[in-house]
């Protein structure tokens, strides 16, 4: 077992362990990747978390189930987002279901804690063993980068059209970040536009809009505990199912489609299957998933994270803010929960637009696969759902179809 083992982690960590005398992780930080990493860990502390307390809220969650959901999702997430980018020297970030927890606002209700517990188990599970299979990799392989490409422009589209709306609803702050925007990007050579733009947006939204800030959120420390699981069959469907299938084609599909369309090669097995263990560990203490995060990896892996070999690092970033987060989260939320909801749109408009640019180059600069991207595209953008499963995967879907039967 032991030299079985050796080879493995050779492969795996080529160019990261055998280069270590030559090369080491510190070497590759750049401003670029830090502050890219910074960007991506803004979008994972503020909408999700807003809306882990939303479905506690709804659920009637004690204080302690709280504080385990928010540790270990962020905690576990972060973890997640550290070893594999070291690991495979890629920006593969790592979070929780943005989504996943979208849909458990609608849930919390009308199920018993440990179902939920149990639902969460089982979703891991379902995640772990379609990743063990292949049976994602070979469905990711029958579809051209362009479709992939295009379908995360469609997903992306939709936050940063929020731009407008959020200019509208806070025009001061909006009308500055724009500004600050344009000039970082026509002057700006060493500090990413973005990060300018959100500095600019937080400095005026604290001078200008009057934030009211509880020092009392009802959340006090507490140590994560080990929750129990209840297994039903209503648990199976109702909780498991869509969740595994939300994770899959809005987190790891817009995730790897990301990775794919910045010309990276992503091993994509065990990214779902390593998606699923975490989430199965993070189920154990309350979380619902810690998996790749698709809009964050986005971000980390988008050009403006600086050299290709080197955005790795913005994933790391990225998940260490997100464990100290999830450690920090009882102190931090009253802060997050004085935003204006405008506000947080506004900045992940910001931080996808070198995202959404990218892949419309990508998806509709070559002749081959037109028609299929642009199915793609609009299916992401619409937001529909059947079944439970997303547009976005409805994206690849038919612009798989159409690539292979149509314009084959």
């Amino acid at each position: 077992m032991g030299q079985p083992l050796r080879n493995y982690l050779d492969e795996q960590t080529k160019g990261y362990l055998n280069g270590g005398n030559k090369k080491w992780i510190f070497h590759d930080i750049s401003s670029q990747n830090v502050s890219s990493g910074l960007i991506s860990f803004t979008l994972a502390m503020t909408g999700p978390a807003l809306m882990i307390l939303q479905a506690a809220e709804a659920g009637q969650f004690t204080s302690q189930q709280t504080i385990n959901w928010i540790f270990s999702v962020y905690f576990f997430g972060g973890l997640f987002g550290i070893i594999l980018p070291l690991l495979f020297r890629q920006p593969i970030t790592g979070a929780h279901s943005m989504t996943g927890v979208a849909f458990l606002v609608t849930v919390t209700p009308y199920v018993s804690y440990q179902q939920l517990i149990g639902g969460y188990m089982i979703s891991g599970l379902l995640i772990l063993l379609i990743g063990v299979s292949g049976l994602f990799t070979k469905i990711i392989k029958w579809v051209p980068k362009e479709v992939i490409a295009a379908m995360l422009a469609g997903l992306v589209t939709n936050y940063v059209v929020q731009i407008v709306t959020s200019v509208k609803t806070l025009p001061i702050v909006g009308a500055l970040a724009l500004i600050s925007y344009f000039i970082a990007t026509r002057f700006s050579k060493r500090i990413p536009a973005v990060m300018i733009t959100v500095i600019v947006a937080f400095i005026t939204l604290i001078l200008g809009e009057d934030l009211t800030i509880s020092l009392n959120s009802g959340l006090s420390f507490s140590f994560p505990t080990i929750q129990m699981p209840e297994f039903t069959w209503a648990g199976l469907i109702t909780i498991a199912l869509p969740l595994a299938l939300l994770i899959l084609s809005n987190d790891v599909a817009a995730g790897i489609g990301a990775l794919e369309s910045s010309s990276y090669k992503p091993p994509i097995r065990k990214i779902v299957s390593l998606s699923g263990l975490f989430s199965i560990i993070a189920s154990f203490f309350g979380g619902q998933s810690a998996n790749i995060a698709g809009m964050m990896t986005a971000i980390c892996s988008e050009s403006t994270a600086g050299e290709k070999s080197k955005r790795y690092i913005a994933s790391v970033v990225s998940g260490i803010l997100t464990i100290l987060f999830g450690i920090f989260a009882w102190k931090v939320v009253p802060f997050i929960q004085a935003l204006p909801q405008a506000f947080v749109s506004m900045l992940a408009g910001f931080s996808l637009i070198g995202v959404l640019v990218s892949s419309l180059q990508l998806g509709f600069s070559g002749n081959s696969y037109r028609l299929s991207a642009l199915f793609a595209f609009i299916i992401a953008l619409s937001n529909v759902t059947f079944f439970h499963i997303s547009a976005p995967i409805l994206g690849l879907i038919i612009g798989a179809i159409i690539a292979m039967t149509v314009e084959k």
